[in-house]
């Protein structure tokens, strides 16, 4: 297994939970984190994600898991289409409404040209994948107060269903990045390399870490 030598840790702000993940940025993204949440249900959600050197997402592999289930999830674009793969075991739904909530959909998406046009993954309660468009529209230097509408693969955790989703993303100057969808938005704090240092209401990065850098080896 590569070692990956740079390293972020969040915790979650809206639910007892945590993220850890180790990353290379040496071209484009490579990185493998775990995220830990108690809610909706308690589980477990490792990930990997693999961008092109100008960071728009080539592949991202979920796997989620929980007491008497676990689900899994695969994307790849190529040539502009999104291809998805999946995986289920067990009853999540069961576990969900033990708790109290709705029954979840499909893992996956039925029709991935639903997808068609959209340049990054949006993994479901980390505050990793907001970096990409961060990066690939180099936000941190464009114009300020310019906003940047998007369409992404959004994932949602722990059920792993994909939506395309719309998103707007606008540098207020700084490091600081609007983000909004229909019905929410948030003013994130980046560092200079766009990694998230807070997320209101989502999540918060804590030290120790190791931050990443260009070049870094």
């Amino acid at each position: 297994m590569d070692m990956l030598s740079a390293g972020l840790f969040w915790e979650r702000r809206d639910v007892p939970g945590s993220e850890h993940v180790r990353l290379d940025t040496r071209n484009g993204l490579y990185a493998r984190g775990t995220a830990l949440a108690a809610a909706p249900v308690g589980y477990t959600c490792r990930y990997e994600i693999q961008t092109d050197p100008g960071w728009t997402t080539a592949r991202l592999d979920v796997h989620t898991e929980g007491a008497g289930w676990a689900r899994g999830v695969r994307l790849e674009l190529a040539a502009g289409r999104w291809r998805v793969t999946t995986s289920e075991q067990g009853d999540l739904d069961a576990a969900l409404v033990a708790a109290g909530h709705a029954r979840a959909g499909l893992p996956g998406i039925e029709d991935p040209d639903l997808l068609y046009g959209a340049f990054d993954a949006d993994l479901g309660g980390s505050p990793l994948t907001n970096t990409l468009p961060i990066r690939r529209l180099g936000l941190l230097e464009s114009d300020t107060d310019v906003s940047h509408r998007l369409s992404v693969a959004w994932v949602r955790v722990p059920s792993l269903e994909v939506i395309q989703a719309d998103q707007i993303y606008t540098p207020l100057g700084g490091n600081t990045v609007r983000f909004a969808s229909e019905t929410f938005a948030a003013d994130l704090t980046v560092d200079d390399e766009g990694f998230v240092l807070d997320y209101p209401g989502l999540a918060r990065r804590v030290a120790p870490d190791v931050r990443p850098a260009a070049g870094f080896s």
